[in-house]
């Protein structure tokens, strides 16, 4: 069982490092921006105005990171916040008109980009590789989250 963790681990590894899930300031599609905002881009756009605790849902980041991203966003007119009608705590997030066409580019770079990648894969494989890796994150949807320390030190 080892051996084969170590063998997942390995590939996990190199998939992130050659999808270009590593480069800080691009995403895998060639948009200059970090990952966890064209994430929150393309989440915005699907599904409307988040409250920050939805994001950090949706994104898996922690609170501080979720709060630095909205302002962030904000801050480049990427996004817009206000207070929750229902509580004075919460802050819900939502696109701007700028935000919504740069999350609709980013969209079709990754749709592209994925396409790409789809075609690059045998035409008899693609299904069992999508099946393989939705197996992949079911599983992670079953283990206990890690905290942000066990994470960076992976």
């Amino acid at each position: 069982m080892e051996e084969r963790s170590d063998e997942l681990r390995r590939v996990m590894q190199r998939l992130f490092r050659r999808f270009g899930a590593l480069a800080a300031g691009t995403t895998p599609c060639g948009k200059p921006l970090s990952m966890a905002h064209a994430h929150a881009l393309m989440v915005l756009m699907a599904q409307g105005e988040l409250s920050q605790q939805e994001l950090l849902l949706e994104l898996g980041i922690d609170k501080s990171n979720v709060a630095r991203l909205c302002a962030k966003m904000v801050e480049v007119g990427h996004a817009k916040q206000r207070v929750s009608d229902n509580d004075g705590r919460s802050r819900l997030v939502s696109l701007t008109a700028r935000g919504a066409r740069l999350a609709a580019e980013v969209d079709a770079a990754s749709r592209a980009r994925f396409g790409a990648l789809l075609g690059a894969l045998p035409a008899a494989r693609r299904a069992h590789v999508i099946e393989a890796l939705q197996l992949v994150v079911d599983a992670l949807d079953v283990l206990p989250a890690h905290s942000l320390d066990e994470r960076t030190s992976e």
